[in-house]
């Protein structure tokens, strides 16, 4: 039997209600619509998931404890992801899906084979979206121009073409130094 999507989204979104900041139910929803957008064809239902559930409960491994530093950053990272795979699995099981759904949902969320899943591809396209929607305003006033750029060259060097190009729709939104950070950005990219 199929599990329940809806009861499946009920259950994430109700243990993101439980954030201090709010902050992971929006970008939830966000993710899940750009994987909509990205996706024209109706997207599969454990990229769904996943896409609502990647940051489900972060707030319980902040990123304060952990050492500062790149090293530092990456294992925070990797922890966060098989903590939200380890938090969606009894949701998902609960709402009726089987073990190849949850197994798969939770590859997805550990972001594993991003270079050959397309899956996994969009759901980092999408996430790399919602950052800019959310994130990139707050955090451009916070660091140097330098630091800044190096960010969002890492993030667009993890896009597709079609990520990045679904990025630089957001640019009328952006105000003129955002923009400028973004343009800086993809002029600093690899080629391909």
């Amino acid at each position: 039997m199929p599990g329940d999507l809806s009861a499946a989204f009920a259950a994430i979104d109700a243990a993101n209600a439980q954030s201090p900041t709010g902050v992971e139910g929006r970008d939830a929803e966000l993710a899940v619509e750009w994987v909509h957008k990205l996706r024209r064809a109706d997207p599969p239902e454990a990229l769904l998931l996943a896409a609502r559930a990647h940051h489900v409960r972060r707030w319980d491994k902040p990123r304060s404890t952990y050492p500062e530093g790149r090293a530092g950053y990456l294992r925070w990272k990797r922890d966060l992801q098989a903590h939200h795979a380890a938090v969606v699995a009894p949701l998902l099981r609960d709402a009726g899906y089987d073990d190849e759904t949850v197994e798969r949902v939770q590859a997805i969320v550990r972001k594993q084979r991003l270079s050959s899943d397309p899956d996994v591809q969009t759901l980092e396209d999408a996430l790399c979206i919602v950052f800019l929607q959310t994130q990139f305003s707050d955090l451009a006033a916070r660091l140097d121009g330098e630091k800044m750029v190096d960010i969002l060259r890492k993030s667009l060097a993890k896009m597709s073409d079609e990520g990045r190009a679904a990025a630089l729709s957001l640019e009328p939104a952006l105000s003129d130094a955002e923009r400028a950070l973004l343009r800086a950005a993809l002029e600093r990219q690899p080629p391909a």
